[in-house]
């Protein structure tokens, strides 16, 4: 809104000009995510706690009995926030603004039933409706991404500055096992106090950095990057980022909020769209290291008790095992949270090593 409402008043008022570079707004909208984060967070905490009731799992570790009901669904927060500052600083006739939020909202709704179910019934959807859902709203993403941006379906490889085959009609169903992939395995992340969050901070800062540098032709140029006209994608990772930092404020041991399945699948899903948007999702697999493993984990210990008849962890996810081992919670957090930020920036070092 403030970008086109610049572009009509820079006439009367020249310094507004300002506004139209992308880095200056990319800024605000950070600074604005994160203060409406912190300004309305004790509200909406007070408003989840009467409404949105977590409930233990009873498959996690026997310290986590103590998080009964605990207000939950923050994925709501962080969405609206998100929404709200895109739509403020954001270039509204950019067709990535839209697709962003369209995967955001579509996702959320997704893990909201799933939550609300949970509270009201203390089960969720079935998995085979969550998939079904997510496999949708995924294709209905990547459909809207090759009609309105018609982007190169030219698949790129970390260290490699002339391997990228082209994927053609396999590009859609490539886009969609990216999207459900991701929100999965933040998803499955998402089990101590701010460590799914944290860990995704460090992954929006290196994905909103590429995105603005794989919309510059001449950077993109230098790096030996695809130039994919993404700067404006700048704008949804700053307001990720801020209104990630300030629920982290809130979400942090010991937590006044979880986030749910809202929160994770959302989140998650665009972040894997920053990263296909840019060309860069198989760095996903670097910097996103940490949400790889957490899901290796998980399909380790299905596999290992099903053929072998025992169990590879003492529990998973990975994040529970250490639990068990008897890693304070606190400790893991932080400690994992660390590896993804040194995960995100050997992602961020292969731009240039090619």
């Amino acid at each position: 809104m403030f970008f086109h409402l610049s572009a009509y008043l820079k006439g009367f008022y020249p310094y507004l000009q300002v506004l139209h570079y992308v880095s200056v707004r990319a800024m605000l909208a950070l600074l604005s995510s994160l203060g409406l984060c912190l300004v309305t967070g004790p509200w909406f905490i007070r408003t989840s706690g009467r409404f949105f009731r977590s409930k233990a799992r009873a498959w996690t570790p026997h310290t986590h009995q103590s998080k009964d009901d605990m207000p939950t669904m923050g994925g709501i927060f962080i969405s609206a926030i998100v929404v709200v500052t895109t739509l403020l600083w954001g270039n509204l006739t950019n067709p990535f603004i839209w697709i962003s939020l369209i995967c955001l909202v579509g996702f959320g709704a997704i893990g909201a039933w799933d939550d609300w179910n949970k509270i009201c019934y203390d089960k969720g959807i079935k998995a085979w409706k969550k998939f079904a859902c997510q496999l949708i709203v995924a294709l209905l993403v990547a459909l809207l991404w090759v009609k309105l941006v018609n982007p190169s379906t030219e698949l790129y490889f970390p260290f490699f500055k002339n391997f990228h085959p082209d994927l053609g009609w396999f590009f859609i169903p490539w886009v969609v096992f990216v999207l459900v992939g991701t929100s999965n395995a933040v998803n499955l992340t998402d089990g101590l106090d701010g460590l799914a969050i944290g860990a995704l901070l460090s992954n929006f800062a290196v994905f909103t950095l590429i995105c603005y540098l794989a919309g510059h032709l001449i950077i993109s140029h230098y790096l030996h990057i695809p130039f994919a006209g993404t700067a404006e994608m700048a704008i949804v990772g700053t307001s990720l980022f801020g209104a990630s930092l300030g629920f982290l404020w809130y979400n942090t041991y010991p937590a006044q909020i979880f986030m749910g399945d809202v929160g994770a699948l959302s989140l998650g899903s665009v972040l894997a769209f920053m990263a296909l948007a840019c060309k860069q999702e198989l760095l996903l697999v670097i910097a996103g290291g940490l949400f790889v493993v957490e899901t290796l984990s998980v399909i380790v210990q299905v596999l290992s008790f099903k053929f072998l008849g025992k169990r590879w962890f003492r529990m998973a996810p990975l994040h529970h095992h250490f639990e068990l081992l008897g890693w304070q919670e606190s400790k893991i957090t932080i400690r994992f949270s660390i590896i993804a930020f040194v995960l995100s920036l050997l992602a961020l070092m292969t731009l240039k090593i090619r």
